[in-house]
């Protein structure tokens, strides 16, 4: 009692701050673009999957710096979901951004994308990987410096004309698509938790599809 008062008065020195733990914290940045015109399109995948996780586990969006913001926890883990405002061709700021301000490893980090490589319906974790194509992680490799970091590829397939993939990725699912949607939706909600919970390869085991 009598230390902690002559501290306080600034006569001991304090005891040293220790380290954050952040062991149990991840953060989970899915890619889209703002603004109604691209709702529910293909390339806004990652949202979808994020406002599904934060509607069933009581998160809400709020606005921060570059990308809207919630936290949610679930089975003793912290996931900070993380939608980029900065339209897809820059989102390697939010996640720079976060990265730091949350001081995780990119390890600790799983980006949500769309990919066109990928039949509809399917899903892949990867603990790295190239761009492929896609300006939103190409941005993320251009602010990072790396590839390294856990990503989890929503398959939207390629049923589009030579030329026409722009107008593709920026279209809505089809109505038999619509059939579908929102069971994949809360599949890839699943494995991001999984990730966090269970560790990237037993995820990747569990969630990967052929």
């Amino acid at each position: 009692m009598l230390q902690s008062i002559k501290q306080w008065l600034g006569f001991a020195p304090q005891a040293p701050a220790t380290p954050e733990d952040n062991s149990m914290k991840y953060l989970i940045v899915g890619l889209g673009n703002i603004g109604p015109e691209y709702a529910d399109t293909r390339h806004n995948i990652g949202f979808m999957v994020l406002d599904y996780l934060a509607a069933k586990y009581e998160g809400k969006f709020d606005v921060s710096r570059h990308a809207f913001v919630t936290e949610i926890k679930t089975k003793g883990r912290i996931f900070v979901l993380v939608k980029p405002t900065t339209y897809m061709n820059l989102s390697g700021k939010a996640v720079g951004h976060y990265l730091n301000s949350l001081k995780l490893p990119p390890e600790q980090m799983m980006v949500i994308t769309d990919d066109i490589a990928i039949p509809f319906g399917k899903i892949r974790i990867r603990v790295k990987g190239s761009a492929g194509g896609h300006n939103g992680l190409k941005h993320i490799e251009q602010t990072l410096g790396h590839n390294n970091y856990p990503r989890l590829r929503f398959g939207v397939g390629d049923s589009f004309h030579k030329g026409k993939q722009v107008d593709y990725v920026l279209s809505k699912f089809s109505a038999d698509e619509q059939i579908e949607l929102q069971t994949l939706i809360e599949k890839a909600a699943d494995a991001v938790v999984a990730f966090g919970t269970i560790g990237l390869e037993r995820a990747m085991n569990q969630y990967n599809t052929k």
